[in-house]
């Protein structure tokens, strides 16, 4: 029986609205229906657009005052501890509003923001359906728990586990979250292998993602040092035109905006540079490309890069002899290369469309039976 499903997501880059696509996707080729929000867009008008201003510029300028900031409202900490409830009652009115109106069987947060919304309401009584948490992140900070939420789909076993832990609340690992595209042979593969060694021919594309808003420390440098080694750094500027340009002033480098044909890329790169343990890394990983966390944004860039590391999927490197000893090794054919893309392929266990299938089925039960 179709259910309908309200999927909250939150305009911060482009991840967390890429797993709420996802997902979305996933839920209507089962015959259900979904609607989407943007928790940005319930908040006072001004507040949003302000927030992620705000984020974006820290994480691009200012990464010192992002730390402190992850630090004082997301890592935790004894004593009393800042967080986002303040901000999250702002939304409630507007949220129960679009309950009303849509009538979910389930709400579905994909950011950690509407996490702690939906489980103050839950938490309250004043929603009266279940909320599934999708966490997109691999280091589970305390923004995203709450223990009014019914349910909590993790990355891993790991994510799962420290959730349960916290909150006391239920928590599956389904895996990660990333379109079927980066799965299949991507057909525009080809042609990218094509482009690159007609850019730069005999050296081995590398990508370095940036993000959707193109922010990272000190990529021109990384950049030359990929390009000292031997390689073609191809860096993923997303949507930050001024990084491209900048960037495009180097010969060496062949720096690309935002791209659609991105499982193409991919799938022709040799490996991934990334610095934010982030949805490009996860596609990365899917489409069988090893990936080196270096030089990560602050926050939770840094604790997912270390968690992915730790979980054997990828690799941290600390320093620029590392990176280079790392994607020399990655690169190549052999049993490194080998066991790093198969480590990473064996994260994507489970689907979390069909838990929430699962959920909105009981759910339905439960109001089908209130109603008689």
């Amino acid at each position: 029986m179709s259910r309908r499903f309200l999927v909250v997501s939150a305009s911060m880059g482009s991840g967390h609205d890429a797993v709420a696509g996802e997902l979305a996707r996933r839920l209507t080729a089962r015959g259900h229906r979904v609607d989407r929000t943007d928790v940005l867009g319930l908040l006072p008008a001004g507040i949003g657009p302000g927030l992620r201003s705000g984020y974006r510029a820290a994480i691009r300028h200012l990464p010192v005052l992002y730390a402190g900031i992850y630090a004082a409202f997301f890592r935790p900490g004894p004593g009393p501890r800042p967080g986002s409830a303040p901000l999250a009652a702002l939304a409630e009115r507007r949220l129960l509003d679009l309950v009303e109106r849509w009538r979910p069987d389930v709400v579905v947060p994909v950011f950690h923001l509407a996490a702690q919304l939906t489980g103050r309401l839950r938490a309250g009584g004043a929603l009266p359906v279940p909320s599934a948490v999708v966490i997109t992140d691999f280091a589970v900070h305390r923004q995203w728990l709450h223990p009014g939420n019914d349910l909590h789909l993790c990355v891993t076993a790991d994510a799962a586990d420290t959730v349960r832990r916290a909150v006391g609340r239920p928590a599956v690992a389904t895996g990660p979250v990333v379109a079927g595209r980066f799965f299949a042979p991507a057909p525009g593969a080809a042609d990218w292998r094509c482009r690159f060694a007609a850019r730069a021919p005999g050296r081995l594309p590398v990508a370095l993602a940036a993000g959707a808003w193109g922010a990272g420390s000190r990529l021109a440098a990384t950049s030359r040092l990929l390009a000292s080694a031997g390689y073609l750094p191809v860096v993923l500027c997303g949507r930050n035109e001024r990084l491209r340009r900048e960037l495009s002033r180097s010969p060496e480098v062949w720096a690309i905006g935002w791209e659609p044909d991105l499982p193409g890329l991919l799938a022709a790169s040799r490996a991934v540079v990334d610095n934010a343990a982030g949805q490009t890394a996860l596609e990365a990983l899917a489409a069988g490309v090893p990936v080196v966390g270096y030089r990560p944004v602050p926050g939770h860039g840094l604790e997912g890069v270390r968690h992915m590391a730790a979980l054997g999927v990828s690799d941290h490197a600390r320093d620029a002899e590392e990176l280079v000893r790392l994607l020399d090794t990655l690169t190549a054919p052999g049993a490194a290369r080998d066991r790093r893309i198969a480590a990473g392929r064996r994260l994507f266990i489970g689907d979390a469309a069909a838990c929430l299938a699962e959920v909105g089925r009981v759910a339905g039960a439960a109001h089908g039976a209130a109603g008689d």
